[in-house]
C-alpha cells in the first residue's frame, strides 16, 4: 500500500481573549490537518499541532520537501520514511519547524497503519489500558480575575468531568502564586489532581521558594520551572530542594532532548509533543526511554492523539485538555465524534487509527490556505 497524495489543511480560529502564561500570549487556535492518500483509497484524518505563527511555513515544508521523499513509497516502513525525513533538518534552519512538518507526516501514516490494520493506534502502540484519567489546563492569569474566582473556576471544571488542572503560575512572585494555587485547591478541594506549570518563568531560588510553599497542598507535579537558558541543570537543583515531581520536556523537539534531561537527573515526569517532536515514530522512543529511567509519561496538550500514546503505554500519567471551548474550539467542536468525559476519565476511541471525523463546516469556515 503506498502514499499516493498528502493534503494538508491549515486552520485559524480567533480567541475571544488572551489565554497566555507567564512567557506567552495566545489569542488564536491553530492546527494542520494532514491527510494523506493511499493507493488503495484509505485517506488519513488527524490535526496536529498549535503554531500560531508559522502554518504556512510548516505547510510549504510538507508540500515542497517532504511529499517529493514521500509519495510513491510504501505506508508500512515508517522507520524508513522517518529517516528518509529527518535530514531535512540538517540544513541551517528554523529546524524546529521541520520538525513539526516531519510530526504531521508521521502521525498521518500511524493513523493509515491502523485503518490498514483495522485497529487503534494505541492497539498498534501496546494497548495498555482502555481509558485514561483527564486534566484541564486553566487557572489563567486574567485582568480583575480574584483568588474567588479562581476557587469557582476549579468547582466549575470538576461540575464538567475533569480528574484535575493544570494551573498556571510563574508570571507573578512566588508568594503571590502560591496563594493563587491555595484558592484552586480551596475550590477543588483534595480528590482533585492539581499540578502547575511556570514556564520556564523563575530562576532556581523563586522556583525552590514556590515549591516550598506549596508542597502542602498535594500537587502532582511542577512543570518547567526554571528559565530556557540552562534548564535541565536548574530544574535539577528544584528537584533536589522539593517533594513535588517536576515536569518538562515539551520543548524539546527529539527525543536526545529528553535524554539530556533524564541524565540531568531533572525529570519525574516527560511531557514531550508528538506534535513538535517528529510524531509518533520519535515519541516511542523518548517513552521507552522513560521506562527504564523509571519516569512517567505526560504529553503536551493534544488529546485527540495523546489518548491513544499515553493509554499504550504502562507508565502514561495523564491526558491534557482545554475544557473551556473558548481557549480550545477545535477540542469541542472539530472532533463529531469525540469520546465523552465522565468523571475524570476518557474513553480511548477504538476505531481504527486515531478513530477521527472532523466537522467539514468548521473546516471550510476557519481554513485559511
Amino acid at each position: 500500500m503506498r502514499i499516493h497524495s498528502i493534503e494538508n489543511i491549515l486552520l485559524e480560529v480567533p480567541l475571544r481573549k488572551n489565554f497566555g502564561g507567564s512567557t506567552y500570549d495566545v489569542l488564536t487556535r491553530s492546527t494542520i490537518i494532514t491527510r494523506m492518500r493511499t493507493s488503495q483509497g484509505l485517506v488519513s484524518e488527524v490535526y496536529n499541532g498549535d503554531n500560531r505563527d508559522n502554518g504556512p511555513e510548516i505547510v510549504n515544508i510538507i508540500q515542497n520537501e517532504i511529499a517529493p521523499l514521500v509519495v510513491g513509497e510504501e505506508v508500512m516502513q515508517i522507520e524508513r520514511l522517518w529517516e528518509k525525513m529527518l535530514p531535512l533538518a540538517n540544513r541551517n534552519r528554523n529546524r524546529k519547524l521541520v520538525m513539526e512538518a516531519i510530526s504531521c507526516v508521521d502521525t498521518a501514516l500511524w493513523d493509515l497503519m491502523g485503518k490498514a490494520c483495522g485497529v487503534s493506534v494505541c492497539a498498534l502502540l501496546g494497548g495498555y489500558r482502555a481509558r485514561m484519567p483527564i486534566i484541564t489546563i486553566a487557572g489563567y492569569y486574567e485582568k480583575d480575575k480574584t483568588l474567588a474566582d479562581l476557587a469557582r473556576e476549579m468547582e466549575w471544571l470538576k461540575s464538567v468531568g475533569m480528574a484535575g488542572c493544570k494551573v498556571k503560575v510563574g508570571g507573578l512572585s512566588p508568594e503571590q502564586d502560591a496563594e493563587r494555587v491555595a484558592a484552586a485547591r480551596d475550590g477543588a478541594g483534595d480528590d482533585f489532581i492539581l499540578v502547575v506549570d511556570a514556564n520556564r518563568g523563575w530562576n532556581v531560588a523563586d522556583a525552590i521558594r514556590f515549591s516550598r510553599l506549596i508542597e502542602h497542598l498535594n500537587i502532582g507535579w511542577f512543570e518547567e520551572p526554571c528559565h530556557w537558558y540552562d534548564d535541565a541543570y536548574m530544574m535539577a537543583r528544584v528537584r533536589e530542594a522539593t517533594r513535588i515531581p517536576i515536569n518538562a520536556g515539551q520543548s524539546e523537539i527529539t527525543s536526545h532532548g529528553v535524554r539530556r534531561l533524564l541524565d540531568a537527573g531533572a525529570v519525574d515526569f516527560v511531557n514531550i509533543d508528538a506534535s513538535e517532536c517528529g510524531g509518533i515514530t520519535e515519541w516511542k522512543k523518548a517513552a521507552a526511554m522513560c521506562a527504564t529511567h523509571g519516569v512517567q509519561m505526560a504529553h503536551h496538550e493534544e488529546p485527540q492523539i495523546a489518548l491513544h500514546m499515553l493509554a499504550a503505554v504502562p507508565h502514561g500519567s495523564y491526558v491534557e485538555c482545554f475544557a473551556n471551548p473558548e481557549r480550545d474550539p477545535l477540542w469541542d467542536k472539530l472532533i463529531t465524534n469525540r469520546p465523552a468525559i465522565k468523571d475524570g476519565m476518557i474513553d480511548v476511541p477504538q476505531g481504527p487509527g486515531f478513530g477521527l471525523v472532523l466537522d467539514e463546516s468548521m473546516i471550510r469556515k476557519y481554513r485559511v490556505n
